[in-house]
């Protein structure tokens, strides 16, 4: 238990984390983030910054990669069991201090205007990718049709972000010394498709 209380004690300084971490604490953050509904951990930023550690040989990306990318799928696939089998429990759960109704209902209405390729969309979210499988497992979801999802998804998210970071320092040299500032924009363009369904939905009921 201590070493995952280190983790989370660590998650500001995401370089230092990715570094001291390695391959078992990037994989462990990737997973607790999409299987166990803790939405507040970094996953995009924590990838484009283990892929800037990658580029100095401390990880090799390919095997991050990999096992990053089977977290991702396995932890989604559990999230939906637990929609599946305690999905509408979920929906009246009082907030605490992990877990939020209106990120839930809002996964929820996503689900709804969106239907199966949430699951891919939701990966690039922050909250809805926690709570999107979980929906789609209440709703019940055809099976096979989610597992296709999610596995697209999951690729698509974990080797964008990681390869991002592993490659953008290649093409543009020095960016290395600017890692916070590339972090707040992946996590702005992570948002951004969240703050402009808000902003629509606002103006129409206006």
């Amino acid at each position: 238990m201590d070493p995952l209380l280190d983790l989370f004690h660590h998650l500001r300084d995401l370089n230092g984390l990715v570094t001291t971490a390695g391959y078992a604490g990037v994989t462990a953050i990737i997973f607790i983030e999409t299987g166990l509904l803790f939405p507040f951990l970094p996953g995009d930023s924590l990838l484009v910054t283990a892929g800037l550690v990658a580029v100095t040989g401390t990880l090799n990306v390919w095997t991050l990669g990999l096992l990053c990318s089977v977290a991702a799928i396995v932890g989604d696939q559990i999230a939906y069991a637990i929609g599946r089998r305690s999905g509408q429990a979920l929906f009246s759960r009082p907030d605490s201090r992990w877990f939020k109704q209106e990120h839930l209902r809002a996964a929820q209405a996503f689900y709804e205007k969106h239907g199966g390729k949430t699951i891919i969309l939701a990966r690039f979210m922050p909250f809805a990718r926690t709570f999107a499988p979980v929906v789609a497992g209440a709703a019940r979801m055809q099976y096979p049709m989610f597992v296709l999802y999610n596995v697209i998804g999951g690729l698509l998210w974990i080797w964008s972000m990681l390869l991002t970071g592993y490659y953008v320092v290649r093409l543009i040299p020095g960016l290395e010394a600017h890692v916070e500032k590339l972090i707040i924009g992946i996590i702005v363009v992570s948002v951004l498709p969240g703050i402009i369904g808000w902003w629509r939905s606002g103006r129409h009921a206006s």
